[in-house]
């Protein structure tokens, strides 16, 4: 079973057709073998997708500078398109790629994803986000319109345990016992858009968790009461406010602090009022309120014009960490959307024709373990912040112009060359080399980018 996995896993990444399981084979040579043990491999239930993420947590953890602070996770939702009317989950759902003006439906899959954001250093710097689940998130089916009661009510606690909100708690739950078994010292700070800022799940968050998301700018919030004297019912709730009332509020002052997003350090201007209550919430859970001033910035390097995006509103349920750290991990939030069109683009997630009802499961979310395992033998390899190319660079590109890290593409360009039998090596190698070489009883210098994906698979 592992060597098949295995072998899928360097199919998958070293193909340069679509990744169908067919191309995997034709990949590893096996085109005239017998192919149906490999799909077996997905439509069987011989593995779990939650137990090959949960071995690539503690491994992911370890590449962290340093382990002083909380452990920054990203979540968010994703659709993968369909053509197939009759693949288990799939169904028509909004094109988020259509204008607004204009809503667009898509036969499409959702999944929601988890991954945890690994930071080159422990001030502000570029991070990069290594994926850790990949869950099947369908909608429940509607019923018949000459439904029963019964049918009915069934359909409503289905539609209620299959909710995006549900199996965000869920997935949070255990992303946090993952940790508690590794860790369980650090707590875990989730970082989510705003339809996960909910009441559903700021108050079942586990133990040990915090959560930091976006809230609408008319969300009504409210101050903490004031002592009342005297007899009467006591006020759980202060006066009301709104987060577009605190940007608008010249009382209060802005805080600039320094975050690092988009290539380069930022001069971030916040505002930020504690603790806040919510009704959706419940008034035991005390909330932090972030107002962020949108970045300036020019369309050309010649404009003469300043132009701003659309300012940012934050609520946490963390209010100890520092307001640096937090806006910090916010930002670093974006790097999750670089891993769904890495997957969906080079590593070719939901490019696979099945239509078992496991196989429509398992066969995306081992994409997804695979690209993991590519970024986490990457990071081992040649080093986490590593920006030098690990292959020359072609003549047409620029050489003055640096790349922040190590691309998607770079890596499996990587793994293609030593498959031709190509020896160049990067310098920066040689660290992890010794200690890939002593695991697999090899000498060091036979040890190749392809020896450390497989290290990274045991």
């Amino acid at each position: 079973m592992f060597e098949r996995f295995e072998r899928l896993v360097f199919g998958l990444l070293t193909a340069e057709d679509r990744r169908t399981i067919t191309s995997m084979l034709e990949a590893c040579g096996r085109t005239n073998c017998d192919w149906s043990g490999d799909y077996r491999v997905f439509s069987r239930d011989v593995w779990d997708p939650a137990d090959v993420f949960g071995l690539l947590v503690p491994q992911i953890l370890a590449l962290e500078p340093t382990h002083d602070r909380a452990i920054v996770a990203a979540l968010d939702d994703t659709n993968l398109r369909k053509s197939g009317t009759r693949i288990p989950g799939v169904t028509y759902r909004r094109d988020p790629m259509s204008p607004p003006f204009h809503v667009n439906f898509v036969r499409a899959q959702r999944f929601m994803q988890t991954s945890i954001v690994v930071p080159f250093a422990g001030e502000p710097s570029a991070a990069r986000a290594i994926p850790v689940a990949f869950d099947h998130a369908p909608s429940a089916a509607k019923p018949p319109k000459n439904a029963s009661d019964e049918q009915r009510r069934h359909h409503s606690n289905e539609k209620q345990a299959m909710c995006l909100s549900t199996r965000a708690i869920a997935a949070i739950e255990r992303l946090r016992g993952v940790i508690s078994r590794t860790q369980p010292a650090r707590p875990l700070l989730m970082t989510v858009d705003g339809s996960y800022t909910n009441k559903n799940v700021l108050k079942h968050l586990p133990a040990d968790t915090r959560l930091i998301g976006r809230i609408r700018k008319d969300a009504s919030l409210h101050h903490l009461p004031e002592v009342s004297v005297g007899r009467g019912r006591p006020t759980w709730y202060g006066s009301q406010v709104t987060p577009e009332q605190v940007r608008q509020n010249d009382a209060i002052a802005w805080t600039s602090i320094k975050i690092f997003a988009a290539g380069r350090e930022h001069d971030c201007d916040v505002k930020v009022v504690e603790p806040l209550l919510w009704r959706k919430t419940g008034a035991s859970l005390r909330l932090r309120l972030i107002v962020i001033r949108p970045l300036a910035y020019r369309r050309s390097e010649h404009s003469r014009h300043l132009l701003y995006r659309q300012p940012a509103y934050l609520i946490t349920t963390d209010l100890d960490t520092p307001l640096e750290d937090l806006v910090q991990a916010y930002f670093w939030r974006w790097d999750i959307e670089v891993n769904h069109r890495d997957e969906k683009q080079l590593i070719g997630v939901g490019h696979a024709q099945v239509r078992a009802p496991k196989s429509a499961e398992r066969v995306p979310a081992f994409a997804v373990a695979a690209y993991s395992i590519l970024l986490l033998s990457a990071a081992r390899a040649f080093g986490l912040a590593a920006a030098e190319p690990i292959l020359p660079l072609p003549k047409w590109r620029n050489p003055t112009t640096r790349a922040q890290r190590i691309s998607t593409r770079q890596m499996q360009r990587r793994l293609r060359t030593e498959r031709l039998g190509s020896g160049y090596c990067s310098p920066n190698f040689d660290h992890f080399a010794s200690n890939v070489a002593s695991h697999m009883k090899r000498p060091k210098s036979e040890v190749t980018f392809i020896d450390a994906l497989s290290y990274a698979c045991t």
